[in-house]
């Protein structure tokens, strides 16, 4: 079993890298999260996930084994396969699946290209049990936080912000404060709009 990979990047591109390992080039299939996250830089390390198909041996790759751990779960799931968990990781953070997963955030998950509304909730029936237990995550505070972005969304958006422009501002606020109640979320993110 491969874990990862250190060497030379020879290629880098949305989808896939090319890294020399002492004269060997390994072709790694790599989500959007990754993509950005990887430095131009000539050594680079990867971690590994070496998929065995009767017809193929495929090698998908992580910055981060956190990343790769939630690519595992999502693939363990009946109807994700490789490509759509990697879909997955390239439309959302890895936290943000952890956290739709936690919270039962079916719109969240479904909001991936080619997840339907019955895979979203298989994903989320699914691996619920094992997110929590796995990153201990606290469901109540979670659920409040959740909350608290929300309203603090839909109040922006009221006054006539970009949906996606806020979005982003207010998950920043939300993970650099998690216990950030509406006002505050909403008056840091006017300073950022």
């Amino acid at each position: 079993m491969i874990t990862h990979i250190q060497g030379k990047l020879v290629e880098k591109t949305p989808t896939h890298v090319i890294i020399d390992c002492n004269g060997v080039g390994y072709f790694v299939n790599i989500s959007l999260h990754t993509f950005s996250q990887i430095p131009d830089v000539e050594a680079v390390k990867v971690f590994i996930h070496f998929q065995v198909k009767e017809d193929s041996h495929t090698l998908y790759g992580f910055m981060s084994s956190s990343e790769r751990e939630i690519f595992r779960l999502l693939i363990s799931v009946s109807g994700i396969g490789a490509n759509t968990a990697r879909t997955m990781l390239s439309s959302l953070t890895p936290k943000q699946i952890r956290e739709g997963i936690a919270v039962g955030d079916v719109p969240l998950i479904q909001s991936v290209k080619g997840i339907g509304l019955k895979t979203a909730q298989r994903v989320i029936i699914d691996l619920k049990d094992k997110v929590l237990k796995i990153y201990d995550i606290d469901e109540t505070s979670l659920s409040q936080n959740n909350t608290n972005k929300d309203e603090a969304l839909s109040a922006l958006e009221v006054l006539g912000f970009m949906k996606k422009q806020s979005e982003r501002i207010v998950e920043k606020i939300v993970s650099s404060t998690p216990d950030a109640n509406v006002e505050f979320i909403i008056k840091e993110a006017l300073k950022n709009l």
